[in-house]
This record gives C-alpha cells, sequence and structure tokens, in this order.
C-alpha cells in the first residue's frame, strides 16, 4: 500500500471542500514502468495534486484529462508510452507503457464508496477496490474473498480481464520490543522499507527520547503495550531485552494473534531455555514453531548496524516469500 500513500483520504477531503478530486489509478504495465500498478495521484479541480502515477513522465498529461474529468465526471481509462529519454530521467534504464485509470470522486466513483475505504484504512482493516472498467460496476471486497485471499497475502494490485483489483492493505508495522542498541539501528532502516515503527520498552532510562529521537515510544509493559497497539497480519514483532520479564510476555501475546513474523535475539542456548519457559506457560508447539530464533538470517553479522540488517532482511523474506 505504500504506493497508494494517503490519496483516498486527500481525495474525500477534497470533494467535501467543494474542490472536486479525480483520483488517477496505474491499473497495468509493461516494460520498464516508472510506478509499480496501484500507484495513485490525485487531482483536485483547481490543478492541486498529490501523488505519483510515473514518477513525473506523464503527471502534466494526467493532470490536464483529470481537470476535464472533473466536470465531465465520466470516468476514462488513459494510455502512455514512456520513451528510453524519459525513463533515463527517473532513473530507468528503458522506457515502456502504462494504463491510468481517471475516475472522478462524486462522478464515476460513488462518495459512498470511497467513504467506506477511507473509513476501513483508518481501522487498518485490509480491503479491496474492485471496479470493472469496461461496466463502470465499483464494489469493496475483503481478504475473506477466496479470489482475493493470495493478492491481499503478496500485496498485488492489478488486472483480471476487464477488472481492476486495487489492494489497500494496512501499512507495515514493525513493534520492537527492548530500546537497546539494535533497535536503534532496526527502526530508521524499518521507516525506509516502509514500516511504521514503534518502540516499546517500561524502562524510562532505556527508552529516552534522546536515544531514540523522533520514534515513537510507549513506555509500558510489553504485553500492555501490544494489547493497545493490536496485533494483524500486516505486523511483525521483534524481541531484544534478553529480559524473560519483559520478552516473553510479549512473546506470548504475538503467538496469540496473526502477525505475520516473530523474532527473538539470543544465543541458541537462550533460545532452548525460553522454548522451556513458553510450554511451560501453556504454548503449543504450533505456536513455539513460528519463532524465528535467533532472529535474523544467518549472514555472519557483526555489532548492532550488521544485525539491524540480518533482521530486516529475513522479515523482507518472510512477508515476500511467505
Amino acid at each position: 500500500m505504500d504506493s497508494i500513500e494517503n490519496i483516498p483520504e486527500q481525495a474525500l477531503a477534497w470533494h467535501r471542500a467543494g474542490r472536486g478530486a479525480v483520483i488517477a489509478t496505474v491499473v497495468e504495465t509493461w516494460g520498464s514502468a516508472p510506478r509499480p500498478v496501484g500507484s495513485q495521484l490525485v487531482i483536485s479541480g483547481d490543478g492541486a495534486m498529490e501523488g505519483s502515477v510515473s514518477g513525473g513522465c506523464v503527471e502534466g498529461a494526467v493532470v490536464v484529462e483529470a481537470m476535464d474529468a472533473v466536470g465531465s465526471g465520466a470516468a476514462q481509462m488513459l494510455e502512455f508510452g514512456v520513451s528510453d529519454d524519459e525513463a533515463f530521467a527517473v532513473g530507468l534504464a528503458c522506457g515502456g507503457r502504462i494504463k491510468v485509470y481517471l475516475e472522478p470522486v462524486g462522478g464515476a466513483m460513488p462518495i459512498e464508496l470511497l467513504e467506506q475505504l477511507v473509513a476501513a484504512r483508518a481501522d487498518r482493516r485490509a480491503v479491496a477496490y474492485v471496479v470493472n472498467v469496461d461496466t463502470g460496476a465499483r464494489s469493496l471486497a475483503g481478504p475473506d474473498d477466496p479470489a482475493l485471499a493470495d493478492r491481499f497475502r503478496r500485496d498485488q494490485s492489478g488486472m483480471a480481464d476487464d477488472v481492476f483489483i486495487g489492494l489497500h492493505n494496512p501499512p507495515l508495522r514493525m513493534i520492537v520490543v527492548g530500546a537497546v542498541h539494535i533497535a536503534q539501528a532496526l527502526l530508521p532502516m524499518a521507516r525506509i522499507a516502509g514500516y511504521d515503527p514503534v518502540l516499546v520498552d517500561p524502562r524510562p532510562a532505556f527508552g529516552a527520547a534522546a536515544r531514540f529521537p523522533g520514534e515513537r515510544i510507549v513506555e509500558d509493559w510489553p504485553d500492555e503495550a501490544l494489547a493497545g497497539l493490536g496485533l494483524d497480519a500486516r505486523t511483525c514483532v521483534v524481541t531484544l531485552t534478553h529480559d524473560p520479564k519483559l520478552d516473553d510476555p510479549a512473546i506470548i501475546a504475538a503467538l496469540g494473534s496473526d502477525i505475520f513474523y516473530l523474532g527473538c535475539l539470543g544465543s541458541t542456548r537462550t533460545h532452548a531455555k525460553r522454548l522451556e519457559r513458553l510450554a511451560a506457560a501453556g504454548m503449543g508447539p504450533t505456536q513455539i514453531a513460528r519463532i524465528h530464533a535467533p532472529v535474523g538470517l544467518n549472514i555472519g553479522s557483526r555489532g548492532p548496524g550488521e544485525i539491524a540488517v540480518s533482521i530486516l532482511a529475513q522479515i523482507t523474506q518472510v512477508l515476500r516469500q511467505g
């Protein structure tokens, strides 16, 4: 969903303010397209815009067409070729083609449907915007739809015959338990990779803002913090404290949820003792098998920075390869 950013929310705000709004969505690409399928741009009736559908190659042409669409209210499919020279200007080796679908809010896109989409995103509910570009039929669907379950897992928007399926998965979150040196490297890396990181540590001296400038810090016991934050399938949890009083409650809470990744710092011997404690606490073999420990890919990491790289690499592997 990182290619969508806050486009639906901005479109709704501009429409409610009486400025008009058109959402432009990349629905198909060929070759080395500048932006992936699902990328969006919103254009107001007075020419303001947010987002991107091409990294700058065709935005001007899209804005011109969108300004006309505000008045007509009709959807429109645009197709552009991106030349090699244009592609090189935005950092690509060669050109390609893209299809961009324009939907005026309050016209082709019903305001009620956009409001439902925005509400689902605010609640961190995974939702797909489904539109038949031939007939104009539109609806919202969830991951419980068998035909869409794999798309949600792979986070892959795209066309299926004449139907465009635009996924709005909740933003990825990384909850890190333990304000240690590895966390100081991991949190900024996570943000670069598209995660919304949260640091949890009840110890004020460890989780001080001076040690983690600009980071969201929850100064609470991990099990209570995780309950307050909420755990879902777009969340990963990493425990780093080495202290069973802090790590174990977080691990138990995580194992009772559907997070996609749980990694725990510690040596093989430390992890063996951890497994004994978890089994005594009632955790079954299937639950315990979900733990990645020692945390991170075995790439010979040394020092906090390299360990953070190995952790983020393993999380990426689990997210993208299942």
